[in-house]
C-alpha cells in the first residue's frame, strides 16, 4: 500500500504573489499532483500570469464562476475594474478558462471524491459553511453539471466560498472546503489543502484532509497592483490585509466577522 499525496488549491484570482509561495510549499514537501478548484482571474492584477503559470503546473484545472462570466465574450461590462481584469488575462486564456471541465471524480482509499467549484448545479450558486442540510445533502448529487455516468460520491471538495471547513454527517458523507490561495477570508494567509491516501483504489485505506497555511509578501502584492493601476487597488489591499471583504469599506464599518459584508 502506497500513500500519496494531493494538494488542492483554489480562488488564486490573479494574486500572483500567493500562489507561487504556495506552489513553493508543495514542492517543498515533494507534492507533484497539484488540482485547481477555479477562481484564476479577477480582483488581482496578475490573471493572465497566474493562468499560465496554473496551465503548467495544475494536473487537473476546474472551472470557477469568475473564470465563467469575466471572459464571456458576450458580456460587455461598464464597470472599469471588469474591463481591467478581462483585457490583463487575455482573450486566449479567457478560452481557455471557459472551457475547462465543471467538476472531476476520483477514488482515494476506497471513498469517491467529487470536486467542483460553488455547488452541485452551477459555478454561480454559493454554499456557504452554514449551510442548511438540504443543501449539505445536495452537493452529493449527480447533476446534469457533473453528469450521470459516475457513482454519487462519498466526498465533496469544494471551494468559492474562501472558507476552509470540514463537515460529515452519520452516512459518513464528508464535504470540506478548501478555502482560497489569492484571497481567504478572515484569517487572510493563503491556504490550501493535502489530501493524502491510496490513489485510484476501491479498497479503504488511511485517508486523510489538512489544511496549510503560507505566509507571502501581502505588501508586495499590493505594490505591484498599485505600480500598475490596477482599479480597485484600495479595495484589494483592504481584503489582502483584513481577511475581510470590501464591502466593508463602503459602510466605514469596522467588522468581527467576515459574513458581515
Amino acid at each position: 500500500m502506497t500513500l500519496e499525496r494531493i494538494a488542492l488549491i483554489s480562488d488564486v484570482h490573479g494574486n500572483l504573489t500567493a500562489l507561487e509561495a504556495v506552489l513553493a510549499d508543495i514542492e517543498a514537501r515533494g507534492i507533484t499532483r497539484i488540482f485547481n478548484l477555479g477562481d484564476y482571474v479577477g480582483k488581482g492584477p496578475r490573471g493572465r500570469e497566474v493562468t499560465e503559470l496554473c496551465k503548467t503546473r495544475c494536473e487537473v484545472n476546474i472551472l470557477g464562476n469568475w473564470d465563467d462570466f469575466l471572459p464571456d465574450p458576450e458580456r460587455e461590462y461598464d464597470n472599469e475594474a471588469m474591463r481591467w481584469w478581462k483585457e490583463q488575462a487575455g482573450e486566449e486564456n479567457g478560452r481557455w478558462l471557459r472551457s475547462l471541465p465543471f467538476s472531476h471524480d476520483f477514488l482515494i482509499s476506497g471513498r469517491r471524491v467529487r470536486l467542483f467549484h460553488a455547488s452541485e448545479e452551477t459555478v454561480h450558486r454559493r454554499v456557504r459553511f452554514d449551510h442548511d442540510e438540504g443543501e449539505f445533502v445536495g452537493l452529493f448529487r449527480n447533476t446534469d453539471a457533473t453528469g450521470f455516468d459516475s457513482p454519487e460520491p462519498d466526498i465533496v471538495g469544494y471551494a468559492d466560498t474562501h472558507d476552509p471547513y470540514y463537515e460529515t454527517d452519520r452516512g459518513r458523507r464528508t464535504v470540506f472546503n478548501t478555502g482560497s490561495v489569492g484571497n481567504c477570508m478572515s484569517d487572510p494567509t493563503p491556504v490550501y489543502v493535502i489530501l493524502d491516501g491510496v490513489m485510484d483504489s476501491d479498497q479503504e485505506a488511511p485517508f486523510g484532509i489538512q489544511w496549510v497555511r503560507v505566509p507571502y509578501d501581502t505588501e508586495a502584492e499590493i505594490a505591484y497592483a498599485t505600480s500598475v493601476e490596477m482599479p480597485e487597488v484600495d479595495a484589494y489591499a483592504y481584503e489582502l490585509r483584513t481577511g475581510f471583504y470590501r464591502a466593508n469599506l463602503k459602510h466605514d464599518e469596522q467588522p468581527t466577522y467576515h459574513r458581515k459584508g
